[in-house]
């Protein structure tokens, strides 16, 4: 951060919003130098995006004062924001992906030249904003090639090319591989190098650690602390969103599990035709199933609950084979899935939580023919006790709750269907912490009911700490299995890059903590 400045470059004093039924932000207030990365974090619904949002001219604040230079400003377009420098890049990327790179690039303000739009030009300009972000593509690449990782940096370039000075990352990591990820913290510290402001969001704490100047922090729509460059730390950071200490994160204690409920023999996915998968999950188990981007967890658990249909396979549920050829096959043998694009393919987005609650039960609670609007209700009232859903009342569409809130509506719908066999496709993925403990609670009270769980998480730690034994896959293969006493980073990442677990490895087990 640039110390000879006079004053911040930006200012919120006491910005306060409310929506119907809902305080998003109360008097909160932050600063913001030049050339300084400040973290932005707290659970969901702690009001962070409504407050970038504000900042970046989405939505007005109902009172409070934002500054740029000292100066009072009234941000209320997008436009206005972008004329004094400042631009959001969404975690849902805003780039029209039919259109080459350099015309998402000045899309709305393309140079022209004798009338017409200056492609030539275009090219020229792109380039130098893509060089400046480390994206050695051309101009003319179409958006929608690209991974998600490099459409992040197009985002990034067109911000630039429109003279941000501060830049604001809504969980910029979520989709992106780790290669992808440690291009972009590279990106972020040589735009703080050059001067810009950078305000960051993001759930993962061990980002904020290494890429944040300063943190503040909010809670409930207020500011709850913050932090300077010496005082980041894990702890301190979870103490401050939470307004408590987590003395035991993960709270799994393992437990004598019983009989298999789930029993899988040359599973060969429609993803990886050439390796068969062979495993097992007994009632009351955890199984967690590690491995890289690629390596074909997601088509497994898709696999089984019938999305995709199987090359070859033997699924046995209690003992009875099965055919999973459909979702409903699944469904009708006890397997149920929360996946990991929630919003895609978990929920109704335009639909209230009662509706998304009573869903999967629809065809069960039917009264000759016709919906049992009593029925609907009494699951409603039950799955957002049961779930500590945080929502004005069970008629609020799904789609205004925050990304935690969303992912408990999610495990509501198919915990009211008492399932055997629950499979959960990264169940914490862009939640806060706050929540991610409810998840782990939810996971302990139903393997202890007897519930048998496979879930995907490429978040290490939550693997070592909710596993009680975990599959490693690497490139469609099963390449080991680990029990909870073997379980380490080491050991798992041998497995996942395909080599074979050296005997070190699994000598001590890593104990993780807040």
């Amino acid at each position: 951060m640039v110390e000879d400045a006079e004053g911040p470059l930006l200012e919120v004093r006491g910005v306060s919003k409310r929506f119907p039924g809902v305080r998003a932000l109360h008097e909160v207030s932050l600063t913001l130098g030049y050339a300084e990365v400040l973290a932005v974090i707290g659970e969901n619904g702690a009001g962070k995006s409504t407050l970038m949002k504000i900042l970046a001219g989405v939505q007005e604040p109902d009172g409070g004062e934002i500054r740029v230079e000292s100066r009072a400003v009234r941000i209320d377009s997008v436009q206005a924001a972008m004329r004094l420098g400042i631009s959001l890049i969404h975690q849902e990327l805003n780039l029209a992906d039919n259109l080459e790179v350099g015309a998402n690039m000045y899309l709305g303000r393309e140079p022209l030249r004798r009338g017409l739009i200056d492609r030539r030009r275009i090219d020229q300009m792109s380039r130098e904003y893509l060089a400046r972000v480390g994206l050695m593509v051309s101009p003319r690449t179409i958006v929608g090639t690209l991974s998600i990782g490099r459409q992040q940096m197009v985002e990034i370039a067109k911000a630039l090319s429109a003279q941000a000075r501060i830049l604001i990352m809504d969980e910029p990591t979520s989709s992106l591989t780790q290669h992808e990820s440690d291009q972009l913290f590279k990106v972020v510290k040589e735009l703080r190098e050059s001067g810009v402001s950078v305000v960051y969001i993001s759930h993962r704490l061990g980002e904020v650690k290494e890429l944040a100047d300063r943190v503040v922090v909010l809670r409930d729509g207020q500011n709850a602390g913050e932090l300077g460059a010496g005082e980041i730390h894990h702890d301190r950071m979870v103490s401050l969103m939470v307004g408590r200490d987590l003395q035991e994160y993960y709270r799994h204690i393992p437990h004598e599990p019983g009989e298999v409920v789930l029993e899988v023999a040359g599973l060969r996915t429609a993803a990886y035709t050439a390796h068969e998968l062979d495993f097992s999950v007994r009632r009351g188990e955890i199984v967690g199933v590690a491995g890289l981007v690629g390596a074909g967890r997601t088509e497994l658990l898709q696999t089984l609950f019938g999305v995709m249909r199987p090359v070859g396979e033997t699924i046995r549920v209690g003992g009875e084979l099965v055919e999973s050829r459909s979702p409903k096959d699944a469904i009708e043998s006890g397997i149920v899935l929360a996946p990991e694009d929630r919003k895609g393919q978990g929920l109704l987005l335009e639909m209230s939580v009662r509706d998304n609650l009573s869903l999967a039960t629809l065809r069960r609670d039917q009264r000759r023919g016709f919906l049992d609007r009593e029925k609907e209700r009494r699951i409603s009232e039950e799955m957002i006790g049961r779930m500590n859903v945080k929502t004005p009342n069970d008629r609020q569409q799904v789609r205004y709750l925050s990304g935690g809130n969303q992912q408990k509506v999610v495990l509501g719908k198919w915990l009211a269907m008492r399932p055997g066999i629950l499979l959960l496709d990264e169940p914490t993925r862009g939640i806060d912490v706050g929540a991610k403990e409810e998840i782990y609670q939810l996971m302990e009270e139903l393997a202890g009911q007897g519930v048998a769980i496979l879930f995907v998480s490429s978040e290490m730690e939550e693997v070592l700490g909710m596993s009680d034994r975990a599959l490693v896959m690497h490139e469609g293969r099963i390449t080991g299995e680990l029990k909870r006493e073997e379980l380490n980073e080491q050991a798992v990442m041998r497995l996942a890059t395909g080599g074979e677990v050296d005997e070190s490895d699994t000598m001590e087990k890593a104990v993780f903590r807040v």
